[in-house]
């Protein structure tokens, strides 16, 4: 029984990595469309290297039998995405979320698919560092983050 609940953990955080990477795929096209022409290429790879993390998580669903959460029709942007500088963000927040998804999927997961989780977090914290101008201490895990920021914060 405890290996069908370990199974039933895996494949929900495969699912929501799935979902995450739906939605990031959506959020490059808004994010290609407003970047400026020097950024467009950084937007495409990222929408590239996005669309073929989600082909691979399809697959992995189907392969346990299962059917993989479809995308939706259209996602709600965190915040209003105006120009250059609202797409650099917005990336930069795709990044954040997608690589939280990730690191729920590497503490669920083992094996060969714990590995790939970890290579695909290690993508997004470095794309989302490159977007930032900046990276974090713990990408992918915001609690920890957070903690992090507010130690090195001098107390008065």
């Amino acid at each position: 029984m405890r290996a069908k609940a370990k199974a039933s953990a895996e494949l929900k955080a495969v699912q929501a990595a799935l979902g995450a990477e739906h939605a990031a795929v959506y959020g490059y096209g808004v994010v290609g469309g407003k970047v400026s022409e020097k950024l467009r290429a950084e937007a495409q790879s990222a929408y590239d290297a996005h669309r073929a993390r989600r082909d691979e998580l399809e697959r992995a669903v189907r392969d346990v039998g299962q059917k993989p959460e479809p995308a939706a029709a259209a996602y709600a942007l965190p915040f209003p995405v105006p120009d250059s500088d609202a797409a650099v963000r917005l990336a930069a927040e795709l990044e954040e979320r997608v690589a939280g998804v990730y690191s729920d999927l590497v503490r669920a997961a083992e094996g060969e698919r714990r590995g790939d989780a970890a290579r695909a977090l290690r993508e997004a914290a470095v794309r989302a560092a490159r977007w930032r101008g900046g990276s974090v201490a713990f990408p992918g895990l915001a609690e920890r983050a957070a903690t992090s920021a507010a130690s090195a914060t001098p107390q008065a």
